[in-house]
């Protein structure tokens, strides 16, 4: 039961990242941001999924002492 847990979050938190990306770059383009605008929000993104994942890494490591 925990690997089919743990799969379903890889999979269901990818397809909600991909999900995000596609909300940030109809956004985008709605606001006509230009290339600096649409960089901004997709590097805020970007942050937020690099925390995720490295939060993800510290605590692997955390667990494995």
């Amino acid at each position: 039961m925990e690997d089919l847990e743990s799969l379903a979050l890889k999979v269901l938190l990818t397809g909600l990242i991909l999900f995000m990306a596609f909300i940030v770059y109809d956004l985008a383009k709605k606001s006509k941001a230009g290339k600096f605008g649409t960089f901004v929000l997709f590097g805020v993104l970007g942050l937020g999924v690099l925390a995720f994942v490295i939060k993800t890494i510290v605590v692997e490591m955390i667990g494995s002492y």
